[in-house]
């Protein structure tokens, strides 16, 4: 599933000089007769023991600096654990966008796919935890505002003054449309192209400056096989005299198993729970897109 199934799956979203806002985005999300994908669920398989291994490179440095790494990453669906009363699927990572291991949490039910959140996890993160990553049934284009929040912690000291800055953190989600993808592990007809933007704008405490940040991800993911593709820009201005931070992740599916589909999904095609029964209203700060991509800078 949007931890690299799912997580790496999704997109968070993050703008970093706000990417001149969300309207031209919005405008082109929603100029193509929209289509319904019936059955969503078939583009995200989470069934135990299935395994996904990426290959990826990661490129990071100041501007006009940069340093670029080779890793692999292998995906595994490893059993399921109960969150704040939800039974959530853990999908386990051992070295996502060249981070090391981590555990990333999921439930999806018939009102789309939620993210609980991950070990080792941030404090950013902890505070816009639970939300949705994906809407069922999809639409083919569509978008939504995934969570905007203001005054969080943001859990680093970036300007060293013995205090965490806080941080307002806006995130959008997209459908694009549906493409073929060549990747290592081969060629996917009519892959759903999805996107999310975040942007977050972090007041420094030492002073009155405010500072951008921004994370786009674009995500591919296959019938039958979940995600094959991602890449992900993540910028962030200079704190004080330096050139500020670009890093550029890209992991492509090099082989995979899917496990078959037992007859019972142990919950996981349970009816909608609560808010996320249809009230648009409600899906605030509870829809995301590659939520582990919600980290702090260092």
């Amino acid at each position: 599933m949007l931890n690299r199934p799912l997580v790496t799956q999704l997109v968070a979203i993050i703008g970093l000089s706000f990417l001149s806002g969300l309207h031209p985005w919005s405008e082109v999300v929603s100029a193509a007769e929209p289509v319904t994908i019936a059955k969503s669920e078939e583009y995200f398989p989470d069934t135990p023991e299935s395994r996904w291994t990426y290959r990826g490179q990661i490129s990071e440095g100041p501007l006009q600096m940069v340093e670029l790494k080779f890793f692999t990453n292998v995906s595994t669906v490893s059993g399921t654990k109960t969150i704040n009363g939800a039974k959530v699927t853990v999908f386990h990572d051992t070295n996502p966008g060249n981070h090391g291991p981590s555990d990333s949490f999921y439930r999806r039910d018939q009102a789309g796919i939620v993210y609980y959140g991950s070990e080792p996890g941030t404090p950013l993160e902890e505070q816009i935890t639970p939300y949705q990553i994906f809407r069922f049934p999809l639409t083919i284009p569509s978008s939504f505002q995934q969570f905007d929040r203001a005054g969080l912690d943001f859990g680093t000291d970036m300007d060293r003054d013995g205090t965490d800055e806080k941080v307002d953190a806006q995130g959008w989600s997209a459908v694009i449309g549906r493409e073929n993808i060549s990747v290592p592990a081969g060629t996917f007809q009519d892959a759903i192209k999805v996107e999310a933007r975040m942007k977050m704008r972090i007041h420094l405490s030492g002073s009155s400056r405010t500072i951008s940040g921004s994370d786009v991800m674009t995500a591919w993911f296959a019938k039958g096989v979940g995600l094959v593709k991602y890449s992900e820009r993540q910028e962030l201005a200079a704190v004080k005299e330096d050139r500020g931070v670009v890093t550029e992740i890209m992991e492509e599916l090099e082989e995979y198993e899917i496990k078959p589909r037992q007859a019972s999904l142990n919950g996981f095609e349970s009816p909608a729970k609560g808010v996320f029964a249809g009230h648009s209203g409600d899906h605030e700060l509870r829809q995301v897109v590659f939520p582990a991509r919600l980290r702090a800078y260092p």
